[in-house]
C-alpha cells in the first residue's frame, strides 16, 4: 500500500509542477501586446455579429475577458476565451467571476492558432491584420454563415461583408469589420 502511495504522489506530483509553471509563462511569446477594446467598440462588435440565443462566441487572444463576459451577459450565449498570456487567463477569470458568468463563460490557455474554430458561430478578434490572415485556414473551416468580427484590422485578400466606423465619447475613432462564412476571397489579377 505505501509502495502504490508514493507512486500516486510522484505521479501527481510530476503532474502539477509543470501545470504550475505553465500559469507563470506564456506558451510562447505573445503576438500583440494586450490592448483593451473599449466597452462601446465591444458593444457595437457583438450588436454587428448579430448574436443570437444558443449560439457560441470565442474571442481569439481574450485579453481580460471583456468580450466573452459581455456576450455572455447581454445575449446568454456561451462563451470562450483564448489567450496565450497566463496573466491575460488570470484577468479573464476574474472578470468572468465578477461578473457571475461562469456558467456559460469558458476561459483557456492556448495558442489561437491551434484552435478547432469548428463550434463557433461568432468569432471576434482584436489582432493585427497579418495575424487575421494567418488564421484564414482555420477560419475557412467555420460553418457557412459564421461571423467573424475585428476591432481595428482587415483581413487581406478577404472581402468584408460589412465594415463600421464609430467614435466612443472622449476616444479615437475605431474601425469594426465583418466577414461571413463561407468567406468572400478577393480576385488577384
Amino acid at each position: 500500500m505505501r509502495r502504490w502511495f508514493v507512486v500516486l504522489a510522484a505521479a501527481l506530483a510530476g503532474f502539477v509542477v509543470p501545470a504550475a509553471a505553465s500559469q507563470e509563462k506564456p506558451l510562447r511569446e505573445p503576438d500583440v501586446i494586450f490592448v483593451p477594446t473599449p466597452q462601446e467598440v465591444v458593444e457595437r462588435m457583438l450588436e454587428l455579429a448579430d448574436v443570437r440565443p444558443g449560439e457560441v462566441v470565442y474571442d481569439l487572444g481574450c485579453g481580460d475577458g471583456r468580450i466573452p463576459v459581455t456576450a455572455s451577459k447581454k445575449y446568454g450565449v456561451r462563451s470562450w476565451g483564448f489567450d496565450i498570456n497566463p496573466v491575460r487567463v488570470k484577468e479573464s477569470l476574474e472578470n468572468v467571476e465578477r461578473n457571475h458568468v461562469q456558467h456559460l463563460v469558458t476561459i483557456k490557455l492556448q495558442d489561437i492558432f491551434e484552435l478547432d474554430l469548428s463550434k463557433a458561430d461568432v468569432i471576434t478578434l482584436y489582432l493585427l491584420p497579418q495575424l487575421n490572415v494567418k488564421l484564414i485556414p482555420q477560419l475557412d473551416k467555420l460553418k457557412p454563415g459564421s461571423r467573424i468580427v475585428s476591432h481595428d484590422f482587415n483581413m487581406e485578400g478577404v472581402r468584408p461583408k460589412r465594415e463600421v466606423t464609430m467614435t466612443p465619447p472622449g476616444g479615437r475613432e475605431h474601425r469594426i469589420y465583418l466577414w461571413v462564412t463561407p468567406l468572400e476571397k478577393e480576385r488577384r489579377n
